[in-house]
């Protein structure tokens, strides 16, 4: 398994809602080598979030196995899953969740300030990766004073903070205009060329057709593997 990234076996996933229970993962199993570049993609709903949060193990699944790094993840105690997270995985969301007072180069510092890096150290790095996504004249401003693609980018350069080995996007395109999104997409075909494991769920055929590999999520299932886009799409439209 050392060769492999991440390894789901089985995963079942229910969540409560009052008094009745909604399966968002029903028995998935799925490897991802790593150095991979895979898309899921799949309508709204298909559960490809829940399984992108199980693979980032910011959730814990119902039933079934999984592994990060050759870590299996049931058997981490809650300080040992937090730094797995902060060090192997750099998350991107759709929605940023940059801290609103900080500056771009703050924002950025945030994980190495929690991996107790000393500041001249995270300052620098902060910028560096600033200037990797094309956001070095504008380290000083805060998210307000930033377009959506630009504040995209931040959050790019805030999941790589830590040099993670593992980045998962969630509809990391979803709230961007066409231009913005491909320079996001070709930023992530640049980190996968530099070796790290990319997992990009999305709805949307364009982002998906960026990846090496496409599998298909419909009903909380994998329900292909390994298929081109055209596929995927004739596949979603059944």
């Amino acid at each position: 398994m050392d060769a492999k990234a991440i390894v789901l076996k089985n995963v079942t996933k229910i969540y409560r809602l009052g008094k009745t229970d909604f399966k968002a993962l029903d028995s998935v199993s799925l490897e991802i080598d790593k150095g991979e570049f895979i898309s899921i993609i799949g309508p709204s709903g298909s559960g490809k979030s829940t399984l992108l949060h199980i693979m980032g193990c910011l959730d814990r699944p119902t039933s079934g196995e999984v592994y990060v790094l050759g870590n299996c993840v049931k058997k981490l105690r809650d300080n040992e899953l937090a730094k797995l997270r902060n060090r192997k995985i750099g998350f991107i969301f759709q929605l940023y969740y940059l801290l609103p007072n900080l500056t771009a180069l703050e924002n950025v510092e945030v994980p190495m300030i929690f991996a107790g890096i000393p500041k001249n150290r995270r300052i620098k790095r902060a910028k560096d990766l600033l200037k990797m996504v094309g956001l070095y004249d504008v380290y000083n401003h805060k998210p307000t004073e930033l377009s959506g693609g630009q504040r995209q980018r931040v959050a790019i350069a805030r999941a790589l903070a830590n040099d993670p080995e593992i980045i998962l996007a969630d509809e990391a395109t979803g709230a961007l205009d066409v231009e913005s999104a491909e320079t996001v997409m070709s930023i992530f075909k640049k980190l996968n060329k530099k070796g790290k494991t990319v997992v990009v769920v999305t709805h949307d055929p364009k982002i998906a057709s960026y990846a090496d590999r496409i599998a298909v999520i419909k009903g909380g299932k994998i329900v292909a593997d390994n298929v081109n886009i055209d596929e995927a799409v004739e596949i979603l439209k059944r």
